[in-house]
């Protein structure tokens, strides 16, 4: 373990989607622009654990797991992407915005490519500089 996913563990609080599949406009070829593929992503939040800590039982004092549907719909919404890495980084770069959110690890899986294998994916993170 390296002492980045160290302190993540012992200072975060992870969330996480996993295996959200949806159909996505993506692909460079022209057979994949003419109807959209499965994409499955899977998606971990990393939040310091004094930010994220509920003193009250109360959704207003933590990040809530469903901002990472949100942005993922949102990225979606906007149409046609080529490729799945601009779709991860897409994704990982609106996460960070958020101001409690330490680090995050986005992956995208097309599960439907190719017959003799589970998926092709593409894997993303990003970590806050002053993690």
């Amino acid at each position: 373990m390296n002492a980045l996913t160290a302190h993540l563990t012992l200072h975060c609080r992870r969330l996480f989607l996993r295996n959200y599949d949806i159909p996505v406009n993506i692909g460079v070829y022209d057979f994949e622009k003419v109807a959209p593929q499965r994409v499955v992503f899977n998606v971990d939040l990393y939040v310091p654990l004094a930010v994220s800590t509920p003193t009250q039982d109360d959704v207003s004092e933590i990040v809530d797991y469903d901002l990472i549907r949100r942005v993922i719909n949102a990225r979606v919404e906007r149409g046609h992407i080529e490729l799945q890495e601009t779709l991860c980084d897409d994704i990982a770069n609106t996460l960070m915005e958020h101001p409690k959110i330490a680090a995050v690890r986005v992956s995208t899986e097309k599960p439907d490519v190719y017959p003799n294998c589970d998926a092709v994916g593409v894997e993303v993170w990003r970590v806050r500089e002053d993690t």
